[in-house]
């Protein structure tokens, strides 16, 4: 049928509807009925308002009380998990290592002058490789961001490396999130005592006391530290087992430490119980890059805490007790491995590492009961006078 005489019929067919018009009100009535309905068919039957408040998720906690010791302990636990997460989230000096090998082993020829570039091909391969914290950036539309005018639909190597360093920068959330700024706040207190200060990281007296001690480290005066410079930090018991590893996992320019470098070692060594640290240490002391730490890496490391007890004429402790003593303070998942979570849980990373790396910290961990009697005792005197 043709759509004009469609046309002409609804025009002459007769108008049922009544003429009187609306009033503005029965129109909102109407509309607002309307939307009721179908909203309520939509979301599967109508809410009161208390109802729809419910659904808001809450945003707002308040902070804790001085005196509400339970909860303060739970802000700073949780503080401590989002940080580790983050922390997790971010690639270390290694994995940034690995991905420019990677990306340099398949950059795609031609180049331009003396820059390398890489296609999608090969920047897909690059990110199976690469490993899951780098997947986030192997994606089509960061390619596409760094696509510019190239023939070949290539990118930079270059330029993509530096975005994936500028993402892993620390946001502002997550500095106000970190206890560290609670130091640095500190410093605001002009009335604040020398030993705060000493005891202060970001403290000018802080930085001085690290910097000197580099320079008394640094006995040939050359700016950098050798091995032989370094295993007189601290009280000098460190065992040469532990500063191999530090000096094969650490960044070192032939063979000696620079200042930054070994920023990072001391503010792991003074900082034991922090997660970041003890991932620090954890990477040391897995030998075998397994993830965990067995049977074979704690004796691997025991075992130059015992030769150094020989050479100071101590009789060697066995290793079997150390070994039952570790796992019974870690009580890992899984019993004959140690993973970085399991110390991290346990709260006794800082006791384990020391036990392993350290002969003075071994000493100190077992004669703990007779040094603390010993300090009990001269309490007591103290008193009496």
């Amino acid at each position: 049928m043709d759509w004009k005489e469609v046309l002409r019929r609804r025009l002459a067919t007769p108008n049922t509807r009544p003429n009187k018009k609306k009033s503005e009100q029965e129109l909102k009535d109407e509309e607002m009925d309307l939307f009721t309905k179908y909203y309520s068919e939509w979301k599967g039957g109508r809410k009161t308002t208390n109802e729809f408040y419910k659904t808001i998720p809450r945003f707002y906690y308040r902070l804790p009380a001085e005196d509400e010791v339970l909860l303060q302990k739970l802000r700073e636990e949780s503080r401590a998990v989002f940080l580790q997460r983050k922390s997790r989230e971010l690639l270390d000096n290694e994995e940034l290592q690995n991905l420019w090998f990677l990306l340099d082993k398949h950059q795609t020829p031609p180049m331009i002058g003396e820059e390398a570039m890489i296609n999608y091909e090969n920047f897909l391969k690059v990110g199976e490789k690469s490993g899951a914290k780098c997947k986030q950036f192997f994606t089509a539309k960061v390619f596409a961001k760094l696509l510019h005018t190239d023939s070949y639909g290539r990118i930079s190597i270059m330029q993509f490396f530096n975005y994936v360093m500028r993402k892993g920068k620390i946001k502002i959330q997550d500095i106000l999130a970190c206890s560290f700024l609670d130091d640095l706040l500190e410093l605001r207190d002009e009335e604040l005592s020398k030993e705060s200060q000493e005891t202060n990281w970001f403290s000018a007296p802080s930085a001085l006391r690290v910097y000197g001690q580099y320079l008394n480290l640094d006995k040939d005066h050359n700016g950098m530290l050798s091995k032989e410079e370094l295993s007189r930090y601290g009280t000098a018991t460190m065992t040469n087992v532990f500063l191999d590893r530090v000096f094969q996992e650490c960044l070192t320019y032939d063979g000696e430490m620079d200042y930054k470098t070994y920023l990072d070692f001391v503010l792991a060594l003074e900082n034991r119980k922090e997660p970041a640290a003890l991932q620090y240490i954890f990477k040391l002391l897995d030998i075998e890059n397994k993830g965990y730490l067995n049977v074979f890496s704690l004796n691997y490391f025991f075992r130059a805490i015992q030769e150094l007890m020989k050479i100071h004429g101590q009789d060697p402790v066995s290793f079997q007790d150390v070994k039952d003593e570790i796992f019974d303070m870690v009580k890992p998942k899984d019993p004959l491995k140690i993973s970085l979570q399991d110390l991290i849980n346990s709260n006794q990373g800082d006791t384990v590492t020391t036990i392993l790396i350290d002969l003075n910290g071994f000493w100190t961990y077992e004669n703990r009961e007779a040094l603390v009697a010993n300090d009990s005792e001269n309490s007591a005197d103290l008193d009496d006078t």
